[in-house]
């Protein structure tokens, strides 16, 4: 490890960030790393896996975890593999950022906090989509509020999207870091796999452009990534549940599969700094989200 990363009173710890589904937890992972690790998309479940996220700066390593959206309901199997990456996420972190919407606190919020509670470690309020709340003089009384709920470390209004009040943020996690030295090399950024983020990008694609309950019927397996020179030859495969799944992913004439895999590509290249050759095939496989089996080769049981 370089010697210039192990400054005296260097900070480094583990940072979980929780909340419920689609209240911008990648979003700000993605912010925070100015480049995409973490999928998004305005759906909940787009999230499935535990995902690193590393800031290093000169006095302080950040590493972010990344998780599922905590489920209230666990009718599949798959469901109850991204409860617990999200607990698992929890159990050994220096630092919770719980996140909630700027313009509510749900119940389902709520029930979150009270999981919460029982970790003692800091945690931090961070109200994310400030940018969606028009009069921003009432961030103070909803702060106020929410601090009567327990004691948070810091109470941080913030939109990812938008990335205002971010380094806010990143300052007061960098404060509340245990002294130590670095964990990983300054110019790593995630702990996942080219594989991995490659099948994650697809999936994004399928999640944006399809219909409203499709995307949690399907995964995808990246089978082989190549490189020569400048270009990677990526293949991999959608899993759905139906013939008739099968038949939307595909689209008219092929039109679907070809505009998710243009996009999922030019992502990649913009991954992967070089030329992407990708090739997409559409299988049906009757209930693998509650097999598991294939819930392991997939990867799911790895929190």
């Amino acid at each position: 490890m370089p010697e210039k990363m192990l400054t005296q009173g260097a900070r480094c710890g583990y940072v979980a960030i929780i909340g419920r589904p689609n209240v911008g937890k990648s979003s700000l992972l993605n912010c925070i790393l100015g480049q995409k690790i973490s999928i998004t998309a305005r759906r909940p479940q787009t999230t499935r896996h535990r995902i690193l996220g590393i800031k290093t700066s000169p006095d302080a390593q950040a590493i972010y975890v990344d998780t599922p959206g905590l489920q209230d309901k666990e009718r599949r199997l798959m469901n109850r593999y991204l409860n617990r990456a999200a607990d698992s996420a929890i159990e050994d972190v220096d630092l919770i950022l719980f996140i909630v919407e700027a313009y509510r606190f749900t119940e389902e919020d709520e029930r979150i906090l009270q999981r919460l509670r029982r970790r003692g470690v800091p945690i931090v309020l961070v109200l994310n989509k400030v940018d969606r709340v028009a009069d921003k003089k009432t961030l103070l009384p909803i702060m106020e509020q929410l601090s009567k709920k327990m004691e948070f470390a810091a109470i941080v209004p913030v939109s990812a999207w938008k990335g205002d009040n971010v380094a806010v943020l990143e300052k007061k996690v960098a404060g509340l870091l245990p002294e130590g030295p670095m964990i990983y090399p300054e110019d790593q950024v995630t702990d996942r796999s080219e594989r991995f983020l490659a099948a994650e990008l697809i999936r994004e694609k399928l999640t944006r452009h399809l219909g409203q309950e499709l995307p949690y019927a399907l995964t995808v397996f990246v089978e082989s990534i190549e490189e020569e020179k400048n270009l990677y030859r990526i293949a991999a495969t959608i899993y759905v549940e139906r013939p008739g799944q099968k038949a939307i992913v595909i689209g008219k004439k092929g039109e679907g599969l070809k505009r998710i895999g243009y996009e999922a590509r030019l992502d990649m290249e913009r991954m992967f700094g070089g030329k992407v050759y990708l090739e997409l095939w559409v299988k049906v496989r009757e209930g693998w989200s509650d097999n598991e089996h294939l819930l392991r080769s997939w990867g799911y049981d790895s929190p």
